[in-house]
């Protein structure tokens, strides 16, 4: 049954769906070089701050994508879901590296608040739930309140890092609340995904459950997108929390703050 669900999507879908998995990782892997090149480190310092966090990225993507292609989380009506670990483990694991560490903490005061909100325009690739309920191929109880809300926050992104990136007035209002739109959206998403799912908690879409999410290349979405995104908005927010006047700028943190 899991492979009739795969050759049955598109292959644009397919195809689009392994675009963004290339070039996410990438992006946040750039954009740590970036922000450590902003700290006031030595270069040894920076190189190895910068290598550190990138290995862990690419250490997480491996490992999501190994268990996503695998189909590990592809699980029976009976059997109790495995997807919530990849949600769970890496959002807790990485908020407590970046915002529970001293140099961790001060990489996110030196990075732009207008990057963690920018990089979520991939957020946008919610339109493809839309496409693959439209299809018959996703239930529309996931797929419309996921889709809408993706597009949604995907689309505004580069809107509401621009009014960080300009230091607007508005910008710290605006962004604390797409933060929030941006969070609950994933929670209801998650949610939803759950209740339309093959397994025990399964409560909606019974006729025609929701197989694609757990499966290789969508899987990636949960396994490797969600969390990335949960932690961005983490990230931004405690930024806004600690620096809310310096919410659109970047600036040097003093090494004595991050030894």
């Amino acid at each position: 049954m899991e492979h009739a669900a795969i050759q049955e999507m598109p292959g644009y879908i397919w195809n689009l769906n392994l675009l963004v998995q290339a070039v996410v990782p990438v992006t946040l892997i750039a954009s740590a070089w970036a922000g450590v090149g902003r700290m006031e480190l030595s270069r040894s310092e920076k190189t190895k701050t910068a290598g550190l966090i990138s290995a862990t990225i690419a250490a997480w993507f491996a490992v999501a994508w190994w268990l996503g292609h695998a189909n590990v989380f592809f699980v029976e009506p009976t059997q109790i879901p495995r997807i919530q670990y990849a949600l769970l483990i890496p959002i807790s694991a990485g908020l407590v590296l970046m915002l529970g560490t001293q140099r961790g903490a001060a990489l996110v005061r030196a990075a732009p608040q207008s990057w963690f909100v920018g990089m979520q325009v991939y957020r946008a690739l919610g339109f493809v739930f839309l496409a693959l309920w439209s299809l018959g191929q996703l239930p529309g109880e996931f797929a419309i309140p996921a889709g809408i809300g993706d597009v949604i926050v995907g689309a505004s992104a580069p809107y509401v890092a621009w009014l960080n990136a300009r230091r607007s007035a508005s910008a710290e209002r605006v962004t604390r609340a797409w933060n929030i739109f941006g969070i609950g959206d994933l929670i209801i998403a998650v949610t939803m995904g759950f209740l339309t799912s093959p397994s025990p908690l399964q409560m909606l879409a019974v006729d025609r459950p929701n197989l694609l999410i757990t499966q290789y290349p969508l899987v990636m979405v949960p396994a490797f997108l969600v969390p990335a995104s949960i932690i961005l908005h983490g990230l931004s927010l405690w930024k806004l929390s600690h620096q809310p006047h310096l919410a659109g700028s970047a600036h040097h943190v003093p090494a004595t703050n991050i030894a």
